[in-house]
């Protein structure tokens, strides 16, 4: 496996950052995982039987750990705190104080529920923290309080309902998308809240719900809609306002042809010897394109029934030709370009993707391996200036544990 040499470098953008990561499985950990990226210290508090990501496997490390888990939680220190008891919440407090930033997705109305709300407790007492909360649907309205999972908000946000085809049904989009960008929506609300915080001084409650994320991404479904009244279907690989850009068989596999404009189709006429098509009346243009689109698609797929995938996508990419091959993910974290781009990195034992955001002055660096449960609770406690022997009455009292994964 190809991997990328993490390079000494400046002082990340985010050095000095504190924060509190108390969210579990996807949007808010990956928040709290960029935020790791670019230089903050995050504290993981786990309940006691850890992050259910920690056992969302096989694959499992040696350690017995899920590769999930390691997927959203490097960089982080990990503490067990189980805040349904007073000692360990106490504890949560200590935590608090000096911290910037604090995420969590609980239910709606838990933090309140142990005197820890923000409104109600945390904003006096610590005027300058930034609250993110991400929750499924909010804590209001007909949905407020609900539990939200990201397929589950898929079909209700609309999305499944355009992806796959018109026999398969609706499909559930292969990666977890509305989880992953109520992340980094959640991350783009705490960093306009440190920016306001430089000129009032004031942190801010920031909300990220996995709903409004899923409707956020109706684009252009949604415009489309609201501007025609015809409900969005399934098209396959297809796209509803432009052809062609879908996917087609060539000799000895898929691609990808994204051809958005009447250049790139004369172009890629010309290179495949079918110049003429560029001139045809039926696809002169992208509004005769589209209306001609199952004609089209048949004389593009008689065309490259004999292409090669790599040498075609190579040859019109050079010729500003969209156009990429239909890789596996072993393909695709393995193509030379995501080594060149640190797409894929190994650090401190530990292989993981790599940092989509890249700064000049100040890169981001993928953080230490991602902890075991409860890690680092002593050396956490013992910065909050606690005794060995008041960590061991703690443990005791079962307010902070050590699990094996």
């Amino acid at each position: 496996m190809t991997s990328a040499t993490v390079p000494m470098q400046a002082e990340a953008a985010l050095a000095g950052l504190r924060v509190l990561d108390l969210s579990r499985v996807l949007a808010g950990p990956l928040c709290a995982q960029m935020l790791a990226d670019h230089g903050a210290d995050v504290i993981k508090v786990e309940p006691p039987a850890g992050d259910e990501t920690r056992h969302f496997g096989p694959p499992f490390d040696a350690s017995g750990q899920a590769a999930y888990f390691g997927a959203i939680n490097r960089g982080k220190r990990s503490i067990a705190l189980d805040l349904s008891i007073a000692p360990a919440r106490a504890v949560l407090e200590k935590l608090l104080d000096g911290v910037d930033v604090l995420v969590e997705n609980f239910l709606p109305g838990t933090m309140e529920k142990w005197d820890l709300g923000y409104e109600g407790v945390l904003a006096a007492r610590h005027p300058r923290l930034i609250y993110c909360a991400v929750s499924g649907f909010g804590a209001d309205g007909p949905l407020g309080g609900l539990p939200g999972y990201d397929a589950v908000l898929q079909a209700m946000a609309g999305v499944m309902s355009v992806n796959g085809t018109p026999d398969s049904g609706a499909l559930r989009v292969g990666v977890p998308v509305v989880d992953i960008m109520t992340g980094y929506n959640a991350l783009v609300g705490v960093l306009l809240a440190l920016a306001a915080r430089q000129r009032s001084g004031r942190g801010q409650r920031v909300e990220a719900t996995l709903f409004d994320t899923g409707l956020g991404l109706l684009i252009p479904h949604g415009a489309n809609w609201m501007a025609s009244g015809n409900t969005p279907q399934r098209m396959g690989s297809a796209h509803p306002n432009i052809t062609p850009y879908d996917s087609f068989k060539a000799r000895d596999g898929e691609l990808f042809l994204g051809v958005v404009n009447d250049g790139q189709f004369r172009r890629f006429c010309e290179h495949v010897g079918r110049a003429e098509l560029a001139v045809d009346p039926r696809f002169a243009d992208s509004r005769a394109r589209l209306a001609n689109r199952p004609a089209l698609r048949a004389e593009i797929e008689t065309t490259l029934a004999d292409a090669s995938v790599a040498i075609l996508c190579e040859q019109l990419m050079r010729k500003g030709v969209p156009a990429g091959p239909v890789n596996s993910v072993p393909q695709a974290l393995t193509q030379p370009h995501a080594a060149h781009r640190q797409m894929l990195v190994e650090h401190d034992g530990h292989r993981s993707l790599g940092i989509p955001v890249k700064l000049s002055a100040n890169p981001g660096r993928p953080g230490h391996r991602p902890p075991r449960l409860g890690e680092h609770a002593p050396a956490i406690l013992a910065e909050l200036g606690y005794t060995p022997a008041q960590i061991a009455t703690l443990r005791a009292e079962g307010a902070i544990a050590t699990g094996s994964a």
